[in-house]
């Protein structure tokens, strides 16, 4: 099962969250632009658009929304070719799949986007609280992944006051990146300086003694990347460790951690594999999403 769904293309983003390819348990799709029709070809004409028009809706709102649809459907349509003669007189509300829309948008940070989609379907965007803090939340969630966990900590103690007071396991691991790039570069006087001063409370919690140990063990290597701890300076470490931050802020806000779009396939493919282990042979094959797409 997936533990996340990521969904990118070869569009350059500048708006949101940028994902890249990390774990096995992480579901890439990548959709190569393709003319002649489809999700990419419709993303490709509001491009143009948004430039004969002088703005950048075009360049960012048609491939997120497109994105967020198409994941829409595969979670309706993974369900539904079960048995479609059980959801002959389910209707799907527009409600629905814009809420779920706007969720995806918003948790990753499609700012744009999501004003666009709001604006679009007549709902007052002063009614939407949660936009304001995209802004903030996109530079804390980039400040980790480009190496300045120090600017995360002290935008996300603006943005969600006493988060990290609360959570010291996340506290621990951004002070931690901060060490890790410190080594990296090749400062270990500053790193240790910097260890001492921050990272030595954290050796009185027994669950943080060993990452304290691996993060100290990189002193003792002339290339950390190449040590038995490397997995600490990768960027699937880093992505980890800015997801968990950015949910641990919706939460502090009230707002779910999850996106509606994630439960919903997350949800779906689960159903399917139980139906899967349960009907054995007769049951429906497991669901690949990279398999559906190329359908």
């Amino acid at each position: 099962m997936f533990s996340k769904v990521r969904f990118c293309s070869n569009i350059d983003e500048s708006e949101g969250l940028k994902y890249h390819s990390t774990k096995s348990t992480f579901a890439v799709v990548k959709l190569p632009y393709k003319s002649g029709g489809g999700v990419n070809s419709r993303a490709a004409e509001g491009r143009q658009q948004g430039r004969e028009e002088g703005d950048d809706f075009g360049i960012h709102s048609f491939s997120h929304y497109n994105c967020a649809i198409l994941l829409v459907f595969v979670a309706v349509t993974t369900m539904m070719d079960l048995d479609s003669r059980v959801y002959e007189n389910v209707v799907i509300s527009d409600n629905d799949v814009r809420n779920i829309v706007l969720s995806y948008l918003v948790h990753n940070c499609f700012k744009e986007t999501a004003e666009a989609l709001l604006v679009g379907t007549g709902v007052q965007q002063q009614s939407v609280d949660f936009l304001n803090d995209m802004e903030k939340r996109k530079a804390i969630f980039h400040y980790v992944l480009e190496g300045n966990a120090l600017g995360a900590i002290e935008l996300t103690e603006q943005v969600a006051p006493n988060l990290l007071e609360q959570n010291e396991d996340l506290h621990f691991d951004l002070l931690g990146l901060h060490f890790v790039d410190l080594v990296c570069a090749k400062k270990c006087t500053e790193a240790l300086e910097f260890a001492q001063a921050k990272l030595t409370s954290f050796g009185k919690i027994q669950k943080s003694i060993e990452k304290l140990e691996d993060f100290m063990a990189l002193l003792a290597y002339e290339e950390p990347e190449k040590s038995p701890m490397f997995h600490l300076i990768g960027p699937e470490y880093r992505h980890s460790i800015a997801d968990n931050l950015n949910q641990a802020i919706l939460a502090q806000a009230n707002l779910p951690a999850y996106s509606s779009m994630e439960r919903l396939i997350q949800q779906a493919i689960l159903v399917r594999q139980c139906l899967n282990q349960e009907l054995g042979k007769d049951g429906p094959p497991a669901f690949s999403l990279q398999a559906f797409l190329k359908s």
